[in-house]
């Protein structure tokens, strides 16, 4: 199998990683790159705990051939936030008490994250909409409407 050279903006860093023709992006994100965070769930694009942002939309990296990512710009939840400042969603499911396990967490973020990049007055369906993708079999979505609307709510207020 011949491998390819993946050219591509990685939490607003050029990155450059060899890639097969058969690689998923999750794959590269948490193989090659040791990005964690994105969670391997069903591979099948059903769960959503593999959830990046490419080129400004909420995608189920498990499903995108990593070669698609060649030249686009990509956040992982690794890229929003620090250990030191946390980004305004972080904050908002940890005060709302919307992580329980975590596993789906990072996904669910980053769509909420791709919502309110358009988005800073999303109603609960606009939410509901955008991580209609995301499964979490621990919290209910109720807590994590709330933590999406105070977020997008930190975030008008901070601007």
């Amino acid at each position: 199998m011949s491998v390819k050279m993946l050219s591509f903006i990685l939490n607003g860093e050029k990155t450059v990683v060899e890639v097969a023709p058969s690689d998923m992006l999750v794959d590269v994100l948490r193989d090659k790159l040791l990005l964690t965070g994105t969670k391997k769930g069903c591979g099948k694009g059903e769960c959503g705990a593999c959830t990046v942002i490419m080129n400004g939309e909420a995608v189920n990296s498990c499903m995108v051939p990593a070669l698609k990512a060649e030249g686009a710009v990509v956040e992982t939840i690794e890229g929003i936030g620090s250990p030191d400042k946390f980004h305004p969603l972080q904050e908002s499911f940890m005060d709302h008490g919307a992580i329980q396990c975590g596993f789906c967490t990072p996904g669910m973020i980053m769509s909420s994250k791709a919502l309110l990049d358009k988005n800073l007055t999303p109603s609960r369906e606009d939410i509901r909409e955008a991580v209609s993708g995301n499964i979490c079999r621990c919290t209910g979505y109720v807590k994590i409407e709330t933590a999406v609307s105070a977020a997008a709510k930190q975030i008008r207020e901070s601007r």
